[in-house]
């Protein structure tokens, strides 16, 4: 309690806002060294499938690597079972196209989840998802959908992902930078 009175969101659409305290990341994302430092940023960015604010956290992926930060919401991120980084999938490490591809081939369509275009529906959308997921239901999978998945998943990291991108100036023979240049 403060000198006003309890902390309440005067907004309604301010209590759907997301508050977390860690990151739904997948190994590669976090990079290889064993300490990772975070920045936390509440309320940071919209999410880019729902919008909602949520807590951004930003990390350098490795000590090679270069500054990462997540993108979507945990909402959406326990919906679809994915990184809030790279948006692969956590179980296969597949993109998440290429999973909802063989899951429709298979005949799990059915669990595949379509977000809403318009802003009532989608909050509607994502408090059914988060009861859901507070509920403990998940994803259903056909066994030969997840013999399939298990086929093209990724069996480890795949740290050259983290590396900085190639500096176009260094590529035309025109960087400054030089030796520090990636």
């Amino acid at each position: 309690m403060t000198e006003r009175g309890m902390q309440r969101k005067a907004d309604g659409s301010k209590q759907s806002w997301e508050t977390a305290d860690t990151p739904i990341i997948c190994e590669t994302c976090l990079g290889d060294n064993a300490y990772v430092r975070m920045t936390k940023e509440a309320h940071g960015n919209p999410c880019k499938i729902c919008e909602k604010p949520f807590t951004v956290f930003r990390w350098k992926a490795g000590s090679k690597g270069r500054f990462k930060s997540n993108i979507i919401c945990q909402t959406c991120a326990k919906m679809k079972n994915v990184c809030q980084c790279c948006i692969f999938d956590l179980q296969y490490g597949l993109p998440v196209q290429l999973r909802d591809k063989v899951l429709e081939e298979y005949g799990a369509g059915s669990s595949l989840v379509a977000i809403p275009q318009s802003d009532a529906n989608r909050e509607y959308h994502a408090s059914q998802h988060e009861q859901a997921i507070s509920r403990g239901a998940a994803m259903v999978q056909s066994e030969a959908a997840n013999a399939a998945l298990m086929k093209l998943a990724r069996k480890g990291p795949n740290y050259s992902r983290n590396l900085p991108k190639l500096c176009s100036f260094f590529a035309r023979g025109e960087c400054n930078r030089g030796s520090r240049c990636p």
